[in-house]
C-alpha cells in the first residue's frame, strides 16, 4: 500500500515537473544587433522595466560577454523580462 502511494507521488511530481517547464507565459528572448553609440545601460534601460542593473546583469550572463564593450553589428540574445 505505501509503495503504491509512493509511486503515485512521485509519478505526480514528475508530471507536474514537465508541465511547469513547458510554460512560454515569460515571453520569448529577442535578438538584437549593437548599433554604433549603444550601451548595455541604454539596451537594458529601454528593453526592460525597473532598474537597468538587473537586466544588464541577465544580458551580461545570457550572452558571457568579457565586458561592457560592445562592437556594432554584435548580435545579443535579450533574455525574457522575468
Amino acid at each position: 500500500m505505501f509503495g503504491k502511494i509512493l509511486l503515485i507521488t512521485a509519478l505526480a511530481l514528475i508530471a507536474w515537473a514537465v508541465v511547469a517547464r513547458a510554460s512560454h507565459g515569460a515571453g520569448a528572448e529577442v535578438r538584437y544587433t549593437v548599433k554604433p553609440g549603444d550601451t548595455l545601460w541604454a539596451i537594458a534601460a529601454s528593453h526592460y522595466a525597473g532598474d537597468p542593473r538587473d537586466a544588464i546583469y541577465r544580458i551580461d550572463r545570457r550572452n558571457h560577454l568579457a565586458g561592457s564593450l560592445l562592437v556594432p553589428g554584435q548580435r545579443l540574445v535579450l533574455p525574457s523580462a522575468g
